[in-house]
């Protein structure tokens, strides 16, 4: 899908209430930006939400994370796509069947948001992943699943900033790459393990950068923004 803009910049609507994520949303700019609604806000307010935002200008990224059989999974990424999302997601885990599915539904509709599938959670460290029975370090299974989802038609995938240079090299470098856990310099970690600032990770090669709290929690979110592109002007 072809975009109004080239913003790196996405940014997470981890609100409770369609009231609060508009009232954040008021104070960016659609040239600056992207936003992500997630679980808990798509959940609470749906797709009229979603619609909201992108008549307000924005690239939307549906981050729902499907992982479900493959025909269940296609009609929700058809849904996903009549909506008008820029970019959706899913679950790599959920296996090549699944992935193919859902590309083969995108590659259907009028509308063709990008396709990015999910691998380790940037919550995870090694010991979490050994605990559910893949006792590798947490990269080597990033670049498993980011092969499988390549060979399944997917335009990305969604990693930690640190195994981007890895998936650059190993994978293609027009392979789209989707980083949480990006915080600026002195930013508090939250419950992110595999992390970077918006400087490294652009510098090791990531496309967009997942960023919420350091933005939205920030007293004037707009400066916040303008301040991490400047941080990232010289990459």
């Amino acid at each position: 899908m072809n975009s109004t803009h080239d913003s790196k910049i996405i940014i997470a609507l981890d609100f409770k209430d369609e009231a609060s994520a508009l009232a954040l949303v008021e104070q960016l700019e659609p040239s600056l930006c992207r936003l992500k609604v997630g679980k808990e806000l798509f959940v609470r307010c749906g797709p009229l939400l979603v619609k909201k935002l992108i008549n307000k200008g924005f690239d939307v990224f549906l981050d729902l994370k499907f992982h479900d059989i493959p025909n269940t999974v296609a009609a929700a990424c058809q849904a996903a796509a009549d909506m008008g999302v820029w970019m959706v997601n899913v679950h790599a885990c959920g296996g090549r069947k699944m992935m193919q599915a859902a590309n083969e539904a995108i590659q259907q509709s009028s509308h063709k948001p990008l396709l990015i599938a999910v691998t380790v959670l940037t919550s995870l460290s090694r010991q979490d992943i050994a605990e559910i029975g893949l006792d590798i370090e947490p990269a080597e299974q990033v670049l498993r699943l980011a092969r499988l989802a390549r060979d399944s038609g997917m335009d990305g995938v969604v990693c930690s900033p640190q195994e981007v240079k890895l998936l650059k090299q190993e994978i293609a470098q027009d392979f789209t790459l989707v980083t949480p856990g990006v915080r600026p310099a002195g930013a508090a970690i939250g419950d992110q393990q595999r992390i970077m600032t918006p400087a490294q990770a652009l510098s090791a090669g990531s496309d967009y950068l997942v960023i919420g709290r350091p933005i939205t929690a920030a007293p004037d979110p707009l400066y916040a923004v303008n301040n991490i592109i400047k941080e990232c002007e010289n990459i």
